[in-house]
Protein backbone atom coordinates (compact mmCIF):
# COMPACT_ATOMS: atom_id res chain seq x y z
CA UNK A 1 0.00 0.00 0.00
CA UNK A 2 1.04 3.61 -0.48
CA UNK A 3 1.13 5.85 2.58
CA UNK A 4 1.37 9.61 1.99
CA UNK A 5 1.44 11.78 5.11
CA UNK A 6 2.21 15.28 6.28
CA UNK A 7 2.39 17.19 9.53
CA UNK A 8 -0.21 19.98 9.40
CA UNK A 9 0.81 23.61 9.76
CA UNK A 10 0.45 25.47 13.08
CA UNK A 11 -1.66 25.58 15.13
CA UNK A 12 -2.94 22.14 14.08
CA UNK A 13 0.44 20.56 14.83
CA UNK A 14 -0.18 21.16 18.55
CA UNK A 15 -2.90 18.54 18.39
CA UNK A 16 -2.10 16.32 15.39
CA UNK A 17 0.93 14.15 14.66
CA UNK A 18 0.08 13.68 10.99
CA UNK A 19 -2.69 13.44 8.43
CA UNK A 20 -2.37 10.74 5.80
CA UNK A 21 -3.75 8.98 2.75
CA UNK A 22 -3.52 5.19 2.55
CA UNK A 23 -4.31 3.45 -0.75
CA UNK A 24 -3.71 0.12 -2.43
CA UNK A 25 -3.97 -3.60 -1.86
CA UNK A 26 -3.01 -4.64 1.69
CA UNK A 27 -0.48 -7.41 2.15
CA UNK A 28 -2.44 -8.53 5.20
CA UNK A 29 -6.10 -7.81 5.73
CA UNK A 30 -6.54 -8.71 9.41
CA UNK A 31 -4.46 -6.53 11.75
CA UNK A 32 -3.85 -6.62 15.49
CA UNK A 33 -3.40 -3.13 17.00
CA UNK A 34 -1.92 -2.54 20.47
CA UNK A 35 -2.60 0.62 22.48
CA UNK A 36 -0.69 3.56 21.02
CA UNK A 37 -0.47 7.21 22.16
CA UNK A 38 -2.98 8.59 19.68
CA UNK A 39 -6.64 9.04 18.84
CA UNK A 40 -7.92 8.74 15.29
CA UNK A 41 -10.19 10.06 12.57
CA UNK A 42 -10.75 7.76 9.59
CA UNK A 43 -12.55 8.72 6.38
CA UNK A 44 -13.08 5.64 4.28
CA UNK A 45 -13.42 6.30 0.55
CA UNK A 46 -13.88 2.66 -0.41
CA UNK A 47 -15.37 -0.45 1.13
CA UNK A 48 -16.11 -0.69 4.88
CA UNK A 49 -13.87 -2.30 7.49
CA UNK A 50 -14.74 -4.52 10.44
CA UNK A 51 -13.41 -3.95 13.97
CA UNK A 52 -13.23 -6.28 16.94
CA UNK A 53 -12.52 -5.27 20.52
CA UNK A 54 -10.16 -7.60 22.40
CA UNK A 55 -12.84 -7.52 25.09
CA UNK A 56 -15.02 -10.28 23.69
CA UNK A 57 -18.10 -8.96 25.46
CA UNK A 58 -18.11 -6.00 23.02
CA UNK A 59 -19.83 -6.75 19.68
CA UNK A 60 -17.83 -6.27 16.49
CA UNK A 61 -18.73 -3.39 14.19
CA UNK A 62 -18.76 -2.74 10.46
CA UNK A 63 -17.57 0.81 9.89
CA UNK A 64 -18.50 2.76 6.77
CA UNK A 65 -17.91 6.33 5.60
CA UNK A 66 -16.06 7.86 8.55
CA UNK A 67 -15.50 7.38 12.25
CA UNK A 68 -13.67 8.75 15.25
CA UNK A 69 -11.75 6.58 17.68
CA UNK A 70 -10.52 7.82 21.04
CA UNK A 71 -7.53 6.59 23.04
CA UNK A 72 -7.41 2.82 23.44
CA UNK A 73 -6.11 1.15 26.57
CA UNK A 74 -6.30 -2.37 25.14
CA UNK A 75 -5.67 -3.92 21.75
CA UNK A 76 -8.25 -4.28 19.00
CA UNK A 77 -8.37 -5.94 15.59
CA UNK A 78 -9.52 -4.59 12.25
CA UNK A 79 -9.94 -6.09 8.80
CA UNK A 80 -9.05 -4.12 5.68
CA UNK A 81 -11.18 -4.49 2.55
CA UNK A 82 -9.60 -6.06 -0.54
CA UNK A 83 -8.53 -2.59 -1.70
CA UNK A 84 -7.94 0.33 0.66
CA UNK A 85 -8.80 4.00 0.06
CA UNK A 86 -8.53 5.85 3.34
CA UNK A 87 -7.87 9.33 4.72
CA UNK A 88 -6.82 9.50 8.33
CA UNK A 89 -5.67 11.68 11.19
CA UNK A 90 -3.34 10.63 13.99
CA UNK A 91 -4.30 12.96 16.84
CA UNK A 92 -2.06 13.36 19.83
CA UNK A 93 -3.65 11.79 22.94
CA UNK A 94 -5.24 15.14 23.85
CA UNK A 95 -5.63 16.29 20.26
CA UNK A 96 -9.20 15.28 19.47
CA UNK A 97 -10.67 17.39 22.27
CA UNK A 98 -10.76 20.81 20.53
CA UNK A 99 -12.29 19.33 17.36
CA UNK A 100 -15.17 17.29 18.73
CA UNK A 101 -16.43 18.79 22.01
CA UNK A 102 -17.32 15.22 22.99
CA UNK A 103 -16.22 14.11 26.49
CA UNK A 104 -13.06 12.10 25.93
CA UNK A 105 -14.21 9.39 28.32
CA UNK A 106 -17.09 8.68 25.92
CA UNK A 107 -14.58 7.97 23.12
CA UNK A 108 -12.15 5.86 25.17
CA UNK A 109 -11.93 2.34 23.70
CA UNK A 110 -14.80 3.24 21.38
CA UNK A 111 -15.57 4.18 17.78
CA UNK A 112 -18.34 6.53 16.71
CA UNK A 113 -19.49 7.67 13.23
CA UNK A 114 -18.24 11.05 12.05
CA UNK A 115 -21.81 12.24 11.49
CA UNK A 116 -22.59 11.58 15.15
CA UNK A 117 -19.93 14.18 16.03
CA UNK A 118 -19.80 16.50 13.00
CA UNK A 119 -23.45 16.59 12.00
CA UNK A 120 -24.21 15.68 8.37
CA UNK A 121 -20.68 16.31 7.13
CA UNK A 122 -19.10 13.00 6.13
CA UNK A 123 -20.62 12.81 2.63
CA UNK A 124 -19.49 16.36 1.85
CA UNK A 125 -15.95 15.63 3.06
CA UNK A 126 -15.72 12.35 1.14
CA UNK A 127 -17.02 14.04 -2.02
CA UNK A 128 -14.43 16.80 -1.64
CA UNK A 129 -11.69 14.17 -1.26
CA UNK A 130 -12.84 12.55 -4.50
CA UNK A 131 -12.85 15.89 -6.33
CA UNK A 132 -9.30 16.63 -5.08
CA UNK A 133 -8.02 13.93 -7.43
CA UNK A 134 -4.70 13.23 -5.70
CA UNK A 135 -3.39 12.30 -2.27
CA UNK A 136 -1.78 15.73 -1.86
CA UNK A 137 -5.01 17.49 -2.79
CA UNK A 138 -7.07 15.32 -0.46
CA UNK A 139 -4.69 16.06 2.42
CA UNK A 140 -4.92 19.81 1.75
CA UNK A 141 -8.71 19.53 1.83
CA UNK A 142 -8.64 17.56 5.07
CA UNK A 143 -6.27 20.03 6.69
CA UNK A 144 -8.60 22.90 5.83
CA UNK A 145 -11.56 20.97 7.23
CA UNK A 146 -9.69 20.41 10.49
CA UNK A 147 -8.66 24.06 10.64
CA UNK A 148 -12.30 25.09 10.28
CA UNK A 149 -13.28 22.72 13.11
CA UNK A 150 -10.63 23.82 15.60
CA UNK A 151 -12.17 25.62 18.57
CA UNK A 152 -11.25 29.30 18.73
CA UNK A 153 -10.47 29.17 22.44
CA UNK A 154 -9.11 26.14 24.33
CA UNK A 155 -11.47 24.44 26.74
CA UNK A 156 -10.66 24.64 30.41
CA UNK A 157 -7.62 22.57 31.28
CA UNK A 158 -6.58 21.77 27.70
CA UNK A 159 -3.44 23.95 27.80
CA UNK A 160 -2.35 22.18 30.99
CA UNK A 161 -2.91 18.77 29.40
CA UNK A 162 -1.12 19.79 26.20
CA UNK A 163 1.91 21.14 28.07
CA UNK A 164 2.13 18.18 30.44
CA UNK A 165 1.42 15.68 27.67
CA UNK A 166 4.13 17.26 25.53
CA UNK A 167 6.69 16.68 28.29
CA UNK A 168 5.44 13.12 28.61
CA UNK A 169 5.78 12.59 24.86
CA UNK A 170 9.34 13.93 24.80
CA UNK A 171 10.33 11.74 27.74
CA UNK A 172 8.54 8.65 26.31
CA UNK A 173 6.46 8.41 29.47
CA UNK A 174 9.46 8.24 31.81
CA UNK A 175 8.81 11.45 33.77
CA UNK A 176 6.97 10.62 37.03
CA UNK A 177 3.44 11.99 37.01
CA UNK A 178 3.98 13.52 40.47
CA UNK A 179 6.92 15.49 39.02
CA UNK A 180 4.76 16.73 36.13
CA UNK A 181 2.04 17.83 38.55
CA UNK A 182 4.55 19.65 40.78
CA UNK A 183 6.10 21.41 37.78
CA UNK A 184 2.64 22.55 36.67
CA UNK A 185 1.73 23.72 40.17
CA UNK A 186 -1.32 21.47 40.46
CA UNK A 187 -2.24 18.43 42.50
CA UNK A 188 -2.04 14.92 41.10
CA UNK A 189 -5.81 14.62 41.45
CA UNK A 190 -6.39 17.79 39.43
CA UNK A 191 -4.02 16.61 36.70
CA UNK A 192 -5.81 13.27 36.54
CA UNK A 193 -9.17 15.06 36.31
CA UNK A 194 -8.20 17.27 33.34
CA UNK A 195 -6.54 14.34 31.56
CA UNK A 196 -9.76 12.37 31.84
CA UNK A 197 -11.63 15.37 30.42
CA UNK A 198 -9.38 15.79 27.37
CA UNK A 199 -7.72 12.40 26.85
CA UNK A 200 -10.19 9.99 28.42
CA UNK A 201 -7.61 8.31 30.68
CA UNK A 202 -5.32 9.30 33.54
CA UNK A 203 -1.80 10.65 32.95
CA UNK A 204 -0.38 7.44 34.44
CA UNK A 205 -2.18 5.43 31.78
CA UNK A 206 -0.92 7.75 29.02
CA UNK A 207 2.63 7.41 30.37
CA UNK A 208 2.32 3.61 30.27
CA UNK A 209 1.27 3.72 26.62
CA UNK A 210 4.08 6.12 25.66
CA UNK A 211 6.54 3.83 27.44
CA UNK A 212 5.24 0.77 25.59
CA UNK A 213 5.28 2.60 22.24
CA UNK A 214 8.93 3.52 22.76
CA UNK A 215 9.78 -0.11 23.41
CA UNK A 216 7.97 -1.33 20.28
CA UNK A 217 9.67 1.25 18.05
CA UNK A 218 13.06 0.28 19.53
CA UNK A 219 12.77 -3.34 18.39
CA UNK A 220 15.12 -4.08 15.48
CA UNK A 221 13.74 -7.35 14.14
CA UNK A 222 16.78 -7.84 11.89
CA UNK A 223 19.09 -8.29 14.88
CA UNK A 224 19.10 -10.30 18.11
CA UNK A 225 16.91 -8.52 20.68
CA UNK A 226 17.97 -8.15 24.31
CA UNK A 227 14.50 -7.83 25.83
CA UNK A 228 15.82 -7.15 29.33
CA UNK A 229 17.90 -4.20 28.11
CA UNK A 230 15.08 -2.84 25.96
CA UNK A 231 12.59 -3.18 28.81
CA UNK A 232 14.86 -1.34 31.25
CA UNK A 233 15.57 1.47 28.76
CA UNK A 234 11.80 1.90 28.35
CA UNK A 235 11.28 2.11 32.11
CA UNK A 236 10.28 -1.47 32.92
CA UNK A 237 12.26 -2.61 35.94
CA UNK A 238 10.05 -5.57 36.89
CA UNK A 239 10.41 -8.35 34.31
CA UNK A 240 7.16 -10.04 35.32
CA UNK A 241 5.28 -6.75 34.92
CA UNK A 242 6.90 -6.16 31.55
CA UNK A 243 5.98 -9.63 30.28
CA UNK A 244 2.41 -9.33 31.51
CA UNK A 245 1.87 -5.88 30.00
CA UNK A 246 3.47 -6.91 26.71
CA UNK A 247 1.11 -9.90 26.42
CA UNK A 248 -1.89 -7.74 27.39
CA UNK A 249 -1.04 -5.06 24.81
CA UNK A 250 -0.05 -7.28 21.86
CA UNK A 251 -1.65 -10.64 22.52
CA UNK A 252 1.83 -12.22 22.19
CA UNK A 253 4.85 -12.95 24.33
CA UNK A 254 7.94 -10.89 23.37
CA UNK A 255 9.46 -13.95 21.67
CA UNK A 256 6.32 -14.65 19.63
CA UNK A 257 5.97 -10.97 18.72
CA UNK A 258 9.56 -10.86 17.45
CA UNK A 259 8.97 -13.97 15.35
CA UNK A 260 5.91 -12.28 13.84
CA UNK A 261 7.88 -9.11 13.06
CA UNK A 262 10.52 -11.20 11.29
CA UNK A 263 7.91 -13.16 9.40
CA UNK A 264 6.00 -10.05 8.32
CA UNK A 265 8.37 -7.07 7.89
CA UNK A 266 6.86 -3.62 7.43
CA UNK A 267 5.73 -2.71 3.93
CA UNK A 268 8.29 -0.38 2.24
CA UNK A 269 5.67 2.25 1.30
CA UNK A 270 3.21 1.47 4.08
CA UNK A 271 2.57 3.27 7.36
CA UNK A 272 5.77 3.89 9.32
CA UNK A 273 4.22 2.42 12.44
CA UNK A 274 5.41 -0.73 14.16
CA UNK A 275 2.31 -0.99 16.31
CA UNK A 276 -0.26 -2.79 14.09
CA UNK A 277 0.78 -6.32 13.15
CA UNK A 278 -0.82 -9.05 11.05
CA UNK A 279 -3.12 -11.20 13.16
CA UNK A 280 -1.84 -14.69 12.42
Amino acid sequence: MDYVSQVPAPPLDRFIDDIYCLTGVPHHRLMNVPPMPSAHLFLHLGEPVRLWDSDRSVPSAVLTDGWFMGMWTRRFLFEYPARVRLLGVHFKPWGMSPFTRVPATELRNRWVPVDAVWQRSVDRIRDAAGVAGSAAGALRMLEEELRSRLAEAPARGLDLVRHTGGRMETAHGLVPVAELADAAGVSGNHLAHVFKDHVGVTPKRVARIYRFARLIVSVDALRPVDWSRLAQSAGYFDHAHFSREFKDFTGHTPTAYLALRRRYPAEPNGPHDFGPMPAD
